[in-house]
């Protein structure tokens, strides 16, 4: 049989166990048309590139599929049809790698950098950003009115 990877964007204002229960209603239609699901992760909630039927995030679900083209197509009808669903995309796939994918491996890695990178410039030690009057040139300015000052240039003026 063919295999299909599908990613599942639901409503951001339902909870992670109805988002799994609307992936659990998918998953029953594929196995009872003689599919079956090989992979299954949870991406969590995260940010949309654009807003969607109101919703700034969604919950991301990936499943690795296994199954007859006719099965997906009412796996994705059914899909089409819950209101918690606002996006699917099924591609179908030479392999489904039993690795985390991309996005999981990713998150990993972001939780294991402890060492932020060195402080940005224009910050004094405390992380106080610096007012406008403390940039360089206005201390070189004032500086050099200060030279002027001592040898008496006010006076000329």
């Amino acid at each position: 049989m063919p295999l299909y990877e599908t990613v599942v964007i639901a409503r951001s204002e339902i909870t992670q166990a109805q988002a799994d229960a609307a992936a659990d209603a998918a998953t029953a239609q594929l196995e009872a048309d003689g599919g079956s699901v090989k992979k299954r992760e949870y991406w969590g909630l995260r940010s949309l590139a654009y807003r969607i039927k109101k919703n700034r995030k969604g919950h991301y679900i990936l499943l690795g599929l296994d199954a007859p083209s006719p099965a997906v197509q009412e796996m994705e009808r059914q899909l089409t049809l819950n209101e918690d669903v606002l996006r699917f995309m099924t591609v179908r796939v030479e392999e489904i790698s039993e690795e985390p994918s991309a996005i999981l491996s990713r998150k990993a890695d972001d939780r294991e950098r402890s060492f932020r990178g060195p402080k940005p410039s224009g910050r004094f030690d405390s992380g106080r950003k610096r007012g406008f009057d403390e940039r360089e040139e206005f201390r070189a300015r004032d500086e050099f009115r200060a030279d002027r000052d001592d040898y008496g240039a006010e006076e000329d003026i």
